[in-house]
């Protein structure tokens, strides 16, 4: 009987599903701060933001932002997504979503905006899906260089590498 107990236990263990830490969310500008919604997943991402040398509005040659490149990681350091333009997260097995930016705050020198950015389309199933807004914060790095466009050096392409945390909010 003993041997059946514990191996049942041992079996509840297996399938029991791990609980997961609701995320909270750091002090954030006014203007990022969500309204009605509460965070269910946060996700590192470790990657690139691409600039492409073009002229800009004015004329001017500059970097102008492309697309990001990114692998997002749950709280064990297992990839569970990517990230990329549109800007697009998009689940391991599949299920994506597409963003807008709402809002912006400036991130710490050197590194890229903090964002708050509304899904405007959900594709599939995945652990993104649910999700009604995301935040980008907590930013490294990412910001275009600040020298090296000019007309010898029209389409090329720079990667500049950065990290973020995103919060997804429903």
């Amino acid at each position: 009987m003993r041997r059946l107990m514990l191996a049942t236990m041992a079996c509840g263990a297996l399938i029991a599903p791990a609980a997961a830490q609701t995320p909270t969310l750091p002090e954030l500008p006014a203007a990022l701060k969500p309204s009605g919604m509460s965070p269910y997943l946060e996700v590192s991402a470790t990657g690139v933001q691409i600039y492409t040398c073009a002229k800009n509005d004015a004329g001017a040659w500059s970097w102008t932002f492309k697309a990001p490149e990114a692998a997002l990681y749950d709280q064990d350091k297992t990839q569970i997504g990517k990230h990329y333009a549109g800007p697009t997260w998009e689940g391991m097995q599949g299920g994506k979503i597409v963003g807008a930016v709402k809002a912006s705050a400036p991130g710490s020198a050197g590194s890229i905006p903090w964002l708050l950015l509304d899904v405007k389309s959900s594709e599939g199933s995945s652990v993104f899906t649910p999700a009604k807004a995301i935040l980008r914060i907590s930013t490294k790095g990412g910001v275009a260089p600040p020298q090296g466009c000019d007309e010898a050096h029209a389409g090329a392409e720079a990667r500049a590498l950065y990290t973020a945390t995103y919060v997804f909010l429903k």
